[in-house]
């Protein structure tokens, strides 16, 4: 089954027999056919006839609409996917399965970080590199032998310092410095692009969550209340480092961004300005675009490493006893 992302604007979505169409202008992007089509996705403006909306009503294929951002704006689905099967699930998962789950979640976080600065060590040596990988790799053996979600809590923060530590050696780019993480509000240039990235990779998750019919208030590590999708959180935790750090790794030292023209100072903090915000979408949709081999030997854009794990985690939920693993790379 096929998921299909529209990202690019100004696409327009017709049915043509048994294959939805996908055009922009005169030219024709892409072809789906309905039998193999999962759900629809469209990030930002782009149109979709009648027949195509009642047809996927007919067969079950929810459509999702979305800033660029990714905030849902809301869905199509038939009415009987409107009811939250899942979550008397979620609920009856147990503090064991809970916890095994969130241990997974943070030796992957701690896992992914280490590769980055790996790949970075092999590039540009540094003392300060090689110290935090060294941490992350004791943190992750401590982490698969916690026995409390704040331990594990304590412990991703410890990772998240020590590879943040390092994070401004990988740095090459002009006029970008970075000495740790600050958030609220960003300090620079890099905080500033790293908490745009994190929020709109956040967004899209959520989404795709609601889409699979899991509730995102129920998670395993990080604690759901009305105002926190605690279940986007924690299935953030394994893309941060192989897709927004990577990528803003990628905009600053091949100076696609700069310092001076895309970044506004303003109450306390740096933020990305209009110019900038255009910048990161751009690249970071690009990004998701891009063909990756799935395990069937598909090609795929990388939009469907999220859906594959959020089926994985929906899988654990209906069958705790195969648990979930999260998403690593090498």
């Amino acid at each position: 089954m096929r998921s299909l992302y529209v990202s690019q604007q100004g696409c327009y979505l017709h049915l043509r027999h048994e294959m939805v169409v996908i055009k922009r202008g005169e030219t024709i992007l892409d072809e789906v056919q309905l039998p193999l089509l999962e759900q629809i996705l469209i990030f930002g403006k782009s149109q979709i006839t009648t027949q195509v909306i009642r047809t996927c009503l007919q067969r079950d294929i929810p459509i999702a609409y979305l800033s660029r951002m990714g905030y849902c704006y809301g869905r199509i689905l038939p009415i009987e996917r409107g009811y939250r099967y899942l979550s008397r699930y979620q609920q009856q998962l147990s503090a064991t399965e809970r916890l095994i789950v969130a241990r997974e979640i943070v030796q992957a976080k701690l896992r992914n970080s280490r590769v980055i600065l790996l790949r970075q060590q092999r590039r540009r040596s540094s003392e300060i590199t090689a110290l935090a990988i060294q941490s992350l790799e004791y943190l992750v053996s401590q982490a698969a032998q916690a026995n409390t979600v704040e331990k594990l809590m304590g412990l991703e923060g410890a990772g998240a310092a020590s590879y943040f530590s390092a994070f401004g050696e990988c740095l090459t780019g002009a006029g970008f410095t970075f000495m740790g993480r600050s958030r609220r509000p960003p300090g620079n240039p890099v905080n500033a692009m790293l908490s745009f990235g994190y929020q709109v990779l956040w967004n899209h998750i959520l989404s795709l969550i609601e889409l699979q019919g899991l509730d995102p208030y129920h998670a395993c590590l990080h604690q759901g209340s009305e105002r926190h999708a605690a279940l986007a959180s924690d299935l953030v935790e394994e893309f941060r480092a192989p897709i927004i750090d990577s990528l803003v790794l990628y905009l600053v030292n091949k100076m696609v961004m700069n310092p001076n023209e895309d970044f506004d100072y303003h109450n306390g903090g740096c933020y990305l300005n209009d110019i900038g915000r255009k910048k990161l979408l751009r690249a970071f949709l690009q990004r998701m675009e891009e063909k990756h081999k799935t395990e069937h030997g598909d090609d795929q854009p990388r939009w469907d490493l999220l859906t594959q794990q959020i089926k994985a985690f929906k899988q654990f939920v209906y069958s705790p006893a195969l648990g979930y693993k999260p998403y690593l790379i090498r």
